[in-house]
């Protein structure tokens, strides 16, 4: 299996894929190298692709009216940000600040759109890993939103 497909298996929306179809999307992924104190992308931007961190840091941020920058995340190698966009091309929702000189792993939607309308069973092989990730992630939300209701935190 190549490095890009190895990095993209370790990515929870794509974990449940077989190495063909990692493979696959592996060809249409391209890297970029960002610089400490640049922009991967600002908020309100077009929602273009999604990123996986192959190396250094990235800080997911959003500006607060007389506050400044807010952090709501760094995130390290490994983990992913923009995924969002492929499925709703939604602008962005924060900004996306290198934390620390990086090395991204990027898979554009037009790219993605592309190869899903090719493969249609690759199509529906990453549609239901999507499916079971996001599941997951709103029972996470659920849970968090019990937990704050309960507390009197909420």
């Amino acid at each position: 299996m190549s490095d890009r497909a190895k990095a993209l298996a370790g990515i929870n929306i794509f974990s449940g894929l077989g190495e063909p179809a990692l493979e696959q999307l592996a060809s249409i992924a391209s890297e970029e190298a960002h610089k400490l104190g640049g922009f991967v992308f600002h908020e309100g931007s077009p929602g273009d692709g999604l990123y996986l961190i192959l190396s250094g840091k990235v800080r997911i941020s959003r500006e607060v009216a007389g506050m400044g920058e807010e952090a709501l995340a760094i995130l390290q190698a490994g983990e992913t940000f923009g995924e969002m966009s492929i499925i709703d091309g939604s602008p962005r929702s924060a900004d996306a600040r290198v934390h620390e000189s990086c090395m991204l792993l990027v898979i554009k939607k037009a790219d993605m759109e592309d190869l899903l309308f090719l493969h249609k069973d690759l199509a529906y092989e990453i549609l239901w890993s999507w499916v079971r990730t996001l599941s997951s992630r709103l029972r996470e939300t659920n849970d968090k939103m019990t937990f704050l209701s309960v507390s009197g935190k909420f």
